[in-house]
């Protein structure tokens, strides 16, 4: 397996009436009328300042322009730069934060959640959850449940992610190892050996998880 590092880029979403302009003429007409679709203006702002926010964190990877990147998506939605098809990168949002995963030559896949508590747990857990994960969760004291809930959701939204299927893939086919979090005891066999795939929890504060689900062997550290 070869050597890479993976660069994350962690921010806040938080942009002033003044960066809007700005913001808004780096995207590209895509980008632009998919903006213009959200009839919530909050909404519509908030997308806005993510994506603009994304070109500008790729564009210093790359040494180039915000606004001449060319972004396009792959057959099952997942993002690219056309001009740098070693550069693969990936962004997960939640609340006021963000964050951007970047590497060459790596599949990748980052997920962050607000760790809330929600009445529907025990039913995703059935649905997305494989029977490994599911009796260990099922055994935990209703205490620990809600953030072991989340420890194994951002794992797999994270490696379905790097696979770019994304949860069509199945959330149940991705199982995380109950015992280490940090490795995966079975994947879907079209994607490799799952000890060939590292996973790796994302510090981004007390109320949010975060996981980085990668196929090489890396440090990842911050921009």
């Amino acid at each position: 397996m070869e050597q890479a590092d993976i660069n994350l880029w962690q921010g806040e979403i938080a942009a002033t009436e003044a960066d809007y302009p700005y913001h808004w003429q780096i995207l590209d007409p895509a980008e632009q009328r998919h903006a213009n679709a959200f009839k919530n203006e909050p909404l519509r702002r908030r997308y806005v300042e993510i994506h603009a926010q994304l070109r500008i964190v790729l564009a210093g990877a790359v040494n180039t322009a915000p606004e001449q990147l060319r972004i396009h998506n792959a057959e099952y939605g997942k993002p690219y730069l056309v001009d740098y098809p070693d550069l693969a990168f990936n962004l997960s949002h939640t609340g006021n934060k963000m964050v951007v995963a970047i590497a060459h030559n790596c599949d990748l896949g980052v997920d962050i959640e607000q760790c809330k508590p929600r009445k529907n747990l025990a039913a995703l857990v059935d649905k997305c959850f494989a029977e490994e994960e599911k009796s260990y969760w099922q055994q935990l004291p209703e205490s620990q449940q809600t953030q072991a809930f989340y420890h194994f959701w951002v794992r797999k939204e994270a490696f379905v992610k790097a696979t770019g299927r994304g949860i069509a893939l199945g959330l149940q086919h991705c199982v995380v190892n109950p015992k280490n979090i940090s490795e995966f005891l079975s994947i879907p066999k079209a994607y490799g050996k799952a000890n060939e795939w590292l996973v790796q929890p994302i510090d981004h504060g007390e109320t949010i998880c975060g996981a980085l689900a990668s196929r090489c062997w890396v440090t990842a550290h911050s921009l």
